[in-house]
């Protein structure tokens, strides 16, 4: 555990970037700081491994100050991934990778045996290996900077934007992957980001800054999302914090209907069946293809390019209430359409069926509150 005991960083010309910050960073969990810009995120990120010393207060590291042990000690116990990677242009991405083990002292076979092993963990193919940073996508790039950051598996992994710079789908899947790391190995994960999405989806606990690098509320995102403790917490959290907030619900709940869904070579009886006045066609593989008015569908002759679009379907149990509810949204009928792993329909869900899932949803949570304070 990393604790933070009225720690401050106050510079020569006197500017204070984090005043008198008391955290205490939970062991095997993914901390996030966030906040708006110049409230000492990345600061009290760096004074963690020394790489910015504090002026006043204490951090300790598993209960050890970690003053007292040396920088280049206590570096090397810490993985460190930042905005772009940082990543050595000279070197391949395998000896990019094996840098912190060749420091410790491993031999050359064995500290890239560990790179080529760590590739792949991190979704890397092995191809890659002899290849140079620039060589690779900006995705691969901040996995190659995870990869390294975990080489030597250290207990602490210090993470400054490391995924600010890709586009918003590669962004999604490395935080994807992020998670399924944590869960195979349980660091301890100190993660700065400005954007509150991100920092609602990874982080186990969230620290939210104002500026001046002064404390405003360290909670779970459940928390955070449904209590802000002030107005400047829920300014920052916006508007839409009630949409942020469904994506802590899962969609295993939602219960849905096969009864509008036909095949591309549907019968007349088929149509006619459904009481319900859109209905989804998929293809031979059961995969959607679109939606229609049944008035406006003939058997033996159900030409996919008239049919209206599905927006984009969801995974139930994988995928939260709030992408169904934006599912639902996209979709010209108010239909989700839900999907298994290989893209197959498995039943469509109305706005309204999604809006008593978020309902019951919010009782459970409220029931569970309750069970809580009870003495």
């Amino acid at each position: 555990m990393i604790r933070m005991d009225s720690v401050t960083k106050r510079y020569p010309d006197g500017t204070v970037a984090v005043d008198r910050l008391s955290l205490e960073i939970p062991d095997r969990a993914i901390t996030v700081l966030v906040g708006p810009s110049g409230c000492g995120k990345t600061t009290t990120l760096r004074m963690i491994n020394r790489m910015v010393e504090p002026s006043a207060g204490t951090i300790l590291l598993d209960g050890e100050d970690i003053q007292r042990q040396p920088v280049t000690t206590l570096r090397r116990s810490m993985g460190y991934v930042i905005q772009n990677a940082g990543l050595f242009q000279h070197r391949t991405i395998v000896d990019n990778i094996a840098t912190v083990p060749r420091m410790l002292g491993w031999g050359r076979q064995r500290a890239r045996a560990r790179a080529v092993e760590l590739m792949e963990r991190v979704g890397l193919d092995a191809g890659l290996a002899k290849r140079y940073p620039y060589q690779l996508s900006g995705g691969q790039q901040q996995r190659v900077g995870v990869a390294r950051a975990l080489a030597a598996d250290p207990p602490v992994l210090l993470m400054d934007e490391p995924f600010s710079a890709v586009d918003p789908v590669v962004r999604k899947g490395l935080q994807d992957e992020l998670l399924r790391l944590q869960d195979e190995l349980g660091k301890t994960i100190v993660f700065v980001t400005h954007d509150i999405d991100e920092a609602v989806k990874i982080g186990t606990k969230v620290a939210v800054l104002r500026a001046g690098g002064r404390l405003a509320q360290f909670a779970p995102p459940a928390e955070l999302l449904s209590d802000p403790a002030d107005a400047f917490v829920e300014d920052f959290l916006g508007a839409d914090r009630g949409i942020r907030r469904l994506s802590l619900f899962s969609s295993r709940s939602l219960e849905l209907t096969t009864d509008p869904v036909i095949p591309l070579d549907a019968t007349a009886e088929q149509i006619g069946a459904p009481d319900t006045p859109h209905l989804l066609v998929t293809d031979a593989e059961g995969r959607p293809l679109g939606w229609s008015e049944r008035r406006e569908l003939t058997a033996g002759d159900i030409r996919p390019g008239r049919l209206l679009p599905y927006g984009r379907p969801f995974v139930p149990g994988t995928d939260s209430l709030r992408a169904a509810l934006d599912c639902a949204v996209l979709s010209p009928t108010g239909w989700a359409v839900a999907v298994d792993a290989d893209g197959r329909v498995t039943g469509v869900v109305s706005q309204q069926a999604i809006g008593a899932a978020i309902r019951a949803a919010h009782a459970e949570r409220r029931a569970e509150a309750e069970v809580e304070v009870a003495p």
